[in-house]
């Protein structure tokens, strides 16, 4: 999989649920999309229970439901002239993003922050929270009711400046170099922090805008203390084993008293 072809994002992912959030989910991911001349596939997956000795093709039936949703999602936005697809696909939403990425080379998947939960202290439902934890495309989290605006700043928050895999930082390459954003970055000294995580990798370095440290129980609680001072409207952060998370990757589900936040949160895979 190529996450940036050239540094230019050519193809996003919606994943679509049943949520009252979707239209406005798929609408930014459009005008996403218009701002950097992307093509947007829109997604969603569905299962069939069927017993047997049935005779109606069930599969179809649903395939074909599902289809006709996801224009009507479609139609109920403003498609601004962006290229569109339609696909759904039988199964889970984890293996048809992974199929989906396989055959097209996904470069971000868009989707909202909720899901299909609809209790109040649900920061992160069961699906979406499904496609940070397993994907390993970059995915772009949007909070309800959030409308698109071009990104200017960007809080990009670690607990080690050790950068493994160059590929993680393409986003934020794209970030500084396409869209002229600031990129911040805020190194997070938590509890037994060695000294090797205090090292700013020099590919990470060389996309600061400004460099912080700061010494919190958590990296959350680091993030809390900077947002009001950067004002950023992008937060940026990496799913390492051991890094931002690390607690949260246990579960799909993430409750808004674990983690929440009122900007687009973009979200970077690095297994290390």
């Amino acid at each position: 999989m190529q996450l940036f072809n050239s540094l230019f994002m050519q193809h996003i992912l919606v994943p679509i649920g049943s949520t009252e959030n979707a239209v406005n989910t798929l609408q930014y991911a459009i005008d996403f999309a218009a701002s950097v001349q992307a093509k947007v596939f829109v997604f969603r997956a569905y299962n069939v229970q069927t017993k047997a000795g049935t005779i109606i093709n069930i599969d179809e039936i649903v395939a074909r439901e599902t289809n006709l949703y996801l224009r009507t999602m479609v139609n109920a936005v403003d498609t601004k002239n962006v290229e569109i697809q339609l696909i759904s696909a039988k199964g889970n939403v984890v293996n048809s993003v992974e199929a989906i990425d396989k055959e097209l080379n996904i470069d971000l998947i868009i989707t909202g922050a909720k899901s299909n939960s609809i209790k109040e202290e649900v920061f992160l439902g069961k699906t979406t929270g499904s496609i940070v934890k397993q994907t390993e495309i970059p995915v772009l989290i949007v909070p309800i009711k959030y409308a698109f605006t071009p990104f200017t700043s960007v809080l990009t928050a670690f607990k080690s400046g050790i950068v493994q895999q160059e590929e993680a930082l393409k986003p934020l390459q794209y970030l500084k170099e396409k869209m002229n954003v600031g990129v911040h970055l805020l190194l997070v000294k938590t509890p037994n922090y060695t000294a090797e995580d205090l090292i700013l990798d020099p590919k990470l370095a060389a996309l600061k805008t400004t460099f912080t440290t700061t010494e919190n129980a958590t990296t959350y609680q680091g993030v809390l203390e900077k947002l009001e001072a950067i004002q950023p409207d992008l937060l940026c952060v990496f799913r390492r084993k051991r890094g931002f998370f690390k607690k949260l990757w246990e579960k799909n589900t993430i409750l808004k008293k674990e983690f929440y936040t009122t900007i687009p949160l973009l979200v970077r895979s690095e297994e290390r």
